[in-house]
């Protein structure tokens, strides 16, 4: 009996594999379908039809991410989309993309941050704005010379900033010009004016154009003991017909002040320098002109002050200079 139960389970555990073999294999698992974007689709310009939800994003970002172009005059730029303000929504115009018709042409929308832009439009405030710089004048040996004048730039805020969030908002790479007011010098090579230059040793005044020579005139000078300064000064006043008051000098000790008439020392016209106590003027000793003979002012004969007086400016820069 025991013998014949052996059998019985040599005989199961014999034909386990065989039924085991006899099962059929697991069917494979289903294949996962792949979306891609349909034929033709566009999304701002940029062609993702046939693309993964992956690869369309990736299309799309790396588009967006070219710099934005600008430009003022001869200089040129740029700047990152990301850095002037702006975040597109790629998530959504992809799935956009995917339910679109064959052929469509999406737009990506975008967030600017107002923020961002007006912080980089200060920015370029910092760069371009900039005073007008108006020419100057010095002496070149006893000539004068007209420095060149600068225009200034002022950048217009509000405007700029709008042209950045349309750019942005629009997908525009540009150049987008830099929106500014030019501001123009009040003084330049052109218009600079009258400039005087008194030989003091020559005894010779000379007046310019600017840099372009116009006339010259015989003057006097100081005497050794009261010398004509010698410097750049200007015009701050002129006076017609001027009294003469005597100055507290002891050369004028007593001496009473004169009204306007033939006797006045300082003529019919006083110029005054903004050195103190000179001025160039007529004088009614048309024989001291050639000489050194004032008290350090400048003195003309009487029709040459006059003429000067008509062709100055308070301002006038005037040169006294040893030659």
């Amino acid at each position: 009996m025991l013998r014949a139960l052996v059998i019985v389970l040599v005989v199961a555990l014999g034909a386990a594999p065989a039924a085991l073999a006899d099962e059929p294999a697991p069917p494979p698992p289903e294949p996962v379908p792949v979306t891609v974007v349909p034929e033709g689709v566009t999304i701002s310009g940029v062609a993702v039809g046939g693309m993964t939800v992956e690869e369309a994003t990736a299309a799309v970002e790396a588009w967006f991410d070219q710099p934005v172009r600008f430009q003022f005059r001869k200089k040129r730029w740029r700047a990152s989309p990301i850095d002037l303000g702006g975040q597109p929504y790629v998530g959504g115009a992809v799935k956009r993309a995917l339910a679109a018709a064959p052929g469509t042409a999406l737009d990506l929308a975008v967030a600017v941050s107002g923020r961002a832009v007006r912080a980089y439009v200060a920015s370029l405030d910092d760069v371009f704005s900039r005073p007008p710089k108006d020419s100057t004048v010095r002496l070149k040996g006893v000539r004068p010379y007209v420095t060149k004048a600068r225009e200034g730039a002022r950048v217009l805020l509000n405007p700029m900033t709008a042209a950045i969030v349309r750019a942005l908002r629009t997908n525009e790479r540009g150049p987008i010009p830099l929106k500014a007011r030019l501001v123009e010098p009040k003084l330049t090579i052109a218009n600079f004016g009258p400039v005087v230059v008194i030989r003091r040793d020559s005894k010779k005044l000379y007046l310019y154009r600017g840099m372009r020579y116009w006339t010259r005139f015989g003057v006097a000078t100081g005497q050794s003991v009261y010398p004509t300064p010698l410097g750049r000064f200007s015009i701050v006043v002129k006076q017609r017909d001027p009294w003469w008051y005597p100055p507290a000098s002891p050369w004028a000790d007593g001496k009473q002040p004169v009204p306007p008439g033939p006797g006045n020392p300082l003529g019919t016209r006083w110029m005054g320098l903004s050195a103190p106590l000179v001025g160039i003027h007529g004088t009614p000793d048309a024989a001291s002109i050639g000489y050194s003979a004032s008290h350090g002012c400048i003195r003309m004969r009487i029709p040459d002050a006059e003429w000067l007086f008509d062709h100055v400016d308070v301002g006038t820069t005037v040169f006294i200079v040893r030659a």
